[in-house]
């Protein structure tokens, strides 16, 4: 069983005609069940901040619009990937076993990718190449 976990939150643009990466969060989670609770936060938090309340009294009117039908719509789907039992017992079997975890959405400007690894299996990915050096 993997004890600990480093997890990360990064959203992907495109700048000056480059890919680029700005960190958004990460934690070292000491449990399992912390790493996956901290992945649906950050995830809701994503959620709630690309498609907040326009109700709320921060917005003045017209203030926020609608996207297009064609625009992939990442607050549902991150806040579907949060509420799926299925999809969370799934990360949590892949966490367990070792396995990287990535869950990426995608709008027509953005990538926004939460990942969570076992920092024991990383520790073992890295004596590895040691491991298999021949002697001469």
């Amino acid at each position: 069983m993997h004890d600990e976990f480093l997890c990360h939150v990064t959203a992907y643009g495109v700048c000056g005609g480059q890919r680029i990466g700005v960190p958004l969060g990460t934690y070292r989670a000491p449990t399992l069940a912390l790493a996956l609770w901290w992945l649906r936060d950050r995830a809701s938090w994503i959620a709630e901040r690309l498609d907040p309340r326009p109700e709320g009294p921060a917005y003045p009117s017209g203030a926020l619009v609608p996207v297009a039908d064609t625009v992939a719509d990442v607050p549902a789907l991150l806040r579907a990937w949060c509420a799926d039992d299925v999809q969370q017992e799934l990360a949590a079997d892949e966490l367990a076993g070792g396995r990287l975890v990535r869950i990426a959405a995608s709008d027509d400007t953005t990538e926004y990718e939460l990942l969570a690894e076992s920092v024991d299996a990383l520790r073992m990915q890295r004596t590895l190449p040691a491991l298999v050096v021949p002697v001469a």
